[in-house]
């Protein structure tokens, strides 16, 4: 990802803006996700790493979303600040 090829199974998340995307793999029958974001400077960042629980259906859950959104903010404060 950080050299620019996109995963086999990757998915935009686009309420969080562009640049925000979703990494998934199954194992053993659990879903897990990787939530990152790629449209920043000084790096790829990881906003979010779980295991999916199937109470929302295909939809990322609410404490989820807030989650990644607060962490989005976070990464782009420290992305915008000089690393000299």
């Amino acid at each position: 990802m950080q050299q620019g090829k996109a995963p086999l199974d990757m998915k935009p998340l686009p309420q969080f803006g562009g640049g925000v995307y979703e990494l998934r793999d199954r194992l053993e029958g659990n879903a897990y996700r990787a939530v990152y974001v790629v449209n920043l400077k000084n790096g790829l960042y990881v906003l979010h790493v779980f295991m999916k629980k199937s109470k929302s259906g295909i939809a990322l859950p609410k404490p989820d979303a807030e989650l990644i959104a607060a962490r989005l903010q976070r990464a782009q404060k420290l992305d915008a600040e000089s690393w000299v």
